[in-house]
């Protein structure tokens, strides 16, 4: 019996030490999952907050454009050059020469996104050579945060109904054109979808 009993206490000795391995990686285990479940937590939260900084920033970007349409104009790098008003030459001087020059008398001169600087389109009167149409076309960098973070939705929510819709084509892409009245002059909304703005135009109003 006196060998034996030195063997049992061993063996409940094991027994101990096994449970408590157990119950050491139960704990880490538990910790373990209580990290994955906080990390993918902070991970939602995260992008939760970047998506309505993107929204802030876009909303910001299209309320920019409310008031200076007023007076025949879009706010940033050109802000002074005015609808039916402002003349290529005033253009070139503010912005530069267009990278894409117009082709024709009703085609655009383009200024192309680059640098994280908007790009733009600017059309003329062909006899009196002054602005008949502006164009913003948003950024490249960072774009849900200025023009491709703008949608149906927004806009309508911020500014109400628009005064004129109508659905067309370009090419092989369908479009609507959301327009608003901004006393003498329109801004038009061009989306490709509900969720996906293509450009802004500024024209003046057209005489009744």
């Amino acid at each position: 019996m006196k060998i034996y009993q030195p063997l049992r206490k061993s063996a409940r000795i094991a027994l101990l030490l096994s449970v408590a391995a157990l119950g050491v990686a139960g704990i880490t285990s538990g910790i373990a999952q209580v990290n994955a479940a906080s990390v993918s937590k902070m991970t939602t939260i995260s992008k939760s907050t970047a998506k309505d900084t993107d929204e802030s920033q876009a909303l910001q970007t299209l309320n920019s454009f409310y008031k200076p349409a007023l007076k025949g104009q879009f706010p940033g790098g050109v802000s002074g050059l005015t609808v039916g008003v402002s003349t290529r030459k005033d253009v070139e001087k503010k912005i530069g020469e267009p990278d894409s020059p117009s082709k024709n008398a009703n085609d655009f001169d383009v200024y192309t996104a680059n640098m994280g600087h908007p790009g733009y389109a600017v059309s003329y009167k062909e006899k009196e050579n002054k602005i008949h149409e502006l164009r913003y076309f948003g950024t490249n960098v960072e774009r849900q945060t200025n023009i491709g973070g703008i949608t149906e939705k927004m806009l309508k929510q911020h500014w109400g109904k628009p005064d004129k819709t109508k659905s067309f084509k370009t090419g092989k892409q369908s479009q609507i054109k959301w327009s608003y009245n901004r006393g003498d002059y329109v801004l038009e909304f061009i989306f490709n979808d509900a969720a996906h703005l293509d450009h802004i135009n500024l024209v003046k109003k057209a005489a009744k």
